[in-house]
């Protein structure tokens, strides 16, 4: 039987990892087999769990080279989920490919864009060998509209990579995205003020 690929991309705060999390709780809840695996890199909430910003959580193995999945995949797993696939090499296409010719389904979510609005590889090239997309949308953090880009509000000028959350990076519009690193800029009465520069 053949697999598929799923990807579920979008911007921070889209819910793409609550979605990753939902389905591979529905696979388990229908007594299939399920694996899920994530970057070594992100431990911003949990070592070895998958953990949505709102802290649903799901046992996850952390991998230092997507390669490593082949010593931790188990004998019988139908289903397998990817976190944060934005963080792993290129080898995640052909690793995902291979997978789905085991007729493995696999899950991936991922950031489409990185914080310059540029393509966020291997997440775009997954997206078009898919089976499946899911573009997921959040809230923008200056007007409230339906947001795809993700604002980096600190840290470095010239890492595309920075792992971080809230304290790095905020959802906005076309509008109010900028890509450069928007500075928070300090209020006398000590309040971030998160508005555009004024020109």
């Amino acid at each position: 039987m053949s697999g598929w690929i799923e990807v579920i991309a979008g911007s921070m705060y889209s819910g793409k990892t609550e979605e990753l999390i939902r389905r591979i709780r529905r696979a388990q809840f229908a007594k299939m087999k399920v694996q899920v695996f994530k970057p070594a890199i992100d431990q911003r909430y949990h070592e070895t769990h998958v953990t949505s910003h709102d802290q649903t959580q799901v046992h996850a193995v952390p991998l230092l080279s997507i390669l490593d999945i082949w010593d931790y995949l188990e004998e019988g797993t139908q289903v397998v989920g990817f976190d944060e696939g934005q963080f792993f090499s290129m080898d995640l296409v052909k690793v995902s490919r291979d997978l789905a010719a085991r007729g493995i389904r696999v899950i991936v979510a991922g950031l489409d864009m990185d914080w310059k609005a540029q393509p966020f590889e291997p997440i775009p090239t997954l997206m078009a060998i898919a089976e499946d997309v899911t573009k997921q949308r959040a809230i923008c953090m200056s007007c409230g509209q339906l947001a795809t880009y993700t604002q980096k509000t600190s840290g470095s000028e010239n890492a595309q990579v920075e792992v971080g959350a809230q304290d790095f990076y905020e959802a906005r519009c076309r509008l109010h995205f900028t890509p450069t690193v928007e500075q928070q800029i300090m209020h006398t009465d000590n309040k971030l003020d998160f508005s555009l520069p004024r020109t």
